[in-house]
């Protein structure tokens, strides 16, 4: 074997096809798209027209829903705070909130709050503010001589203060209009 006897396999390397050479060559004048209108020219898709009938996609019902402002909370079990307290990483004594467990490293990034998931054991007397905590894992924390602060909470009593005050100032401003 010689390097100037190498060569593919027949049908490996495939030449392109060169459109617009000619009514002859089969791929002539307009190139195999057909003629005229918005789907002979580069770069366009009608995706889901279907000729003025009612497309698939607005005839099926509507499924879910995907919420607006989606909140993502870390996941925190009290396994893995038992372990960060056990390698001496939190000083259990320290009131525990989102940034002092990012700057400990047992979260990795703050996210949008922490829910306390009840899986594995608490022995440690912690205080701890989270935003969502299951039963067992209050349970568990309380058992342990700890407390629980519950932050979403309090932020949603605070919205509907703020709602009332405004359905208040908009009644207000509607019996002025009616006198």
């Amino acid at each position: 074997m010689r390097l100037n006897g190498l060569k593919d396999n027949e049908g490996a390397n495939k030449q392109r096809v060169r459109v617009g050479r000619g009514i002859g060559s089969g791929v002539g004048k307009t190139c195999g798209r057909g003629v005229k209108g918005q789907k002979s020219r580069t770069g366009v898709a009608i995706k889901g027209f279907e000729g003025g009938q009612m497309p698939l996609y607005r005839r099926l019902p509507k499924r879910g829903f995907s919420k607006w402002r989606r909140k993502r909370f870390n996941e925190l079990t009290l396994a893995n705070l038992q372990k960060a307290i056990d390698t001496g990483r939190i000083d259990p004594k320290t009131p525990l909130d989102n940034a002092a467990l990012v700057n400990a490293g047992v979260l990795r990034r703050p996210l949008d709050g922490i829910r306390l998931i009840g899986g594995g054991e608490l022995k440690a007397k912690v205080t701890l503010s989270v935003d969502h905590a299951t039963a067992s894992a209050k349970a568990a924390v309380e058992k342990a001589g700890g407390s629980i602060t519950i932050i979403e909470k309090k932020i949603l009593a605070a919205d509907e203060e703020k709602r009332a005050k405004t359905a208040a100032k908009k009644a207000a401003k509607n019996a002025s209009k009616k006198n």
